[in-house]
């Protein structure tokens, strides 16, 4: 049996070589499953508390645990590896924000907030991205598909669950969102219009 400093080795070498988050239950594995979850946890938190002040840190998401390097630092890492982060149409944020916040919805619910229809364009950019995925159908005329979001989405913006998501009012100021328009003021979708993301 390792004592609890080489389990934090053999921890610390799984996950900075690991290319996704990893969880608990992975993690035990390399051990045969004999120490527990809640000792794994432990362990983890006191390697996340060794990483402090560092390039890079130890953070859990809704899949797991992964080391990233500190956002602050990212100017500087962006002169060696200039990365062009994805541009997103205004009609695919507002979209995005309204299956995060309202999930699950139906394009039909998702129209319902926008006043515009939505375009098969957005939604399957959204799910190639794997932000978004169809969890179900409606039980109404139809069965229209219900989306929800992805841990990949929760992983993508540093974040354990839905409750860490921003408040909705800083969202509906950023994009614009407003309460259902009545049908005459439905205005033209804005899709030509960009805006970017802050994912990872």
């Amino acid at each position: 049996m390792l004592n609890p400093s080489d389990v934090k080795i053999v921890l610390e070498a799984a996950l900075l070589a690991a290319q996704e988050p990893l969880p608990i239950s992975e993690l035990r594995k390399m051990f045969d499953e004999e120490i527990d979850a809640d000792t794994l946890r432990k362990l983890l938190e006191e390697l996340r508390e060794a990483w402090q002040g560092r390039g890079a840190e130890l953070v859990t998401t809704a899949s797991g645990w992964r080391f990233q390097t500190r956002a602050s630092l990212q100017p500087f890492l962006e002169r060696i590896n200039p990365e062009r982060a994805p541009r997103y149409s205004r009609a695919v944020l507002e979209t995005l924000a309204i299956v995060a916040y309202r999930q699950p919805v139906t394009r039909g619910d998702i129209e319902n907030v926008r006043g515009v229809t939505v375009s098969t364009e957005v939604v399957r950019r959204l799910e190639e991205r794997g932000w978004i995925e169809v969890i179900g159908h409606k039980e109404v005329p139809g069965r229209p598909a219900l989306y929800a979001t992805t841990k990949t989405f929760l992983d993508d913006l540093g974040l354990r669950s839905l409750q860490e998501l921003p408040p909705l009012e800083d969202i509906a100021k950023t994009l614009d969102l407003t309460q259902t328009p009545p049908p005459a003021a439905a205005q033209p979708d804005q899709s030509a219009e960009t805006a970017q993301t802050s994912a990872a």
